[in-house]
């Protein structure tokens, strides 16, 4: 149960990352198999749906945002935690030579050069903070804000399901 008095549901389509949820939280949270791109859940059921540092990885970002729009109920937000490009300097520049040069770099000492050069590419090919607004708009939602922080690496979107 959250502060809020209300059932907290976790959802992933990998097995293992609900095992390690699991054990990182194991109580108040029911941790769920399911495919963003198909919530199993009834259309109007939840006060909000979250995702954080995952929509880079829906392989259709359209139908996931449209998936977490219809399984709010009617007032409820969807809300989206994501990197992004920062777009002003120096930090964009920082940014670019650290994702492009460093991380992959870190990738081959660390053994795993694959999960390191997807990193920055995932970033890379999501959208700007301004686009995926107007993707969540699109997904049925209005309003929609977002913030950005730490200085332009991470975007907070919220939109609200009209009532």
């Amino acid at each position: 149960m959250s502060a809020r008095r209300g059932a907290v549901v976790g959802s992933d389509f990998s097995p293992g990352m609900l095992d390690l949820a699991r054990r990182k939280r194991p109580q108040g949270i029911a941790w769920e198999l399911g495919n963003a791109l198909e919530l199993p859940y009834e259309s109007d059921s939840f006060a909000a749906a979250t995702v954080g540092f995952g929509a880079r990885n829906f392989s259709d970002l359209d139908q996931g945002l449209r998936e977490m729009t219809r399984v709010v109920k009617p007032g409820g937000r969807v809300v989206v935690l994501e990197m992004t490009n920062p777009t002003k300097p120096p930090l964009s520049t920082f940014f670019s030579l650290w994702f492009d040069r460093a991380v992959p770099v870190l990738g081959k000492i660390s053994g795993d050069p694959e999960a390191y050069e997807y990193l920055p590419n995932s970033v890379k090919r999501f959208p700007d903070a301004h686009t995926l607004a107007g993707k969540l708009h699109a997904a049925g939602l209005d309003p929609v804000k977002y913030v950005l922080t730490a200085g332009g690496i991470i975007a907070i979107h919220v939109g609200q399901k009209p009532a």
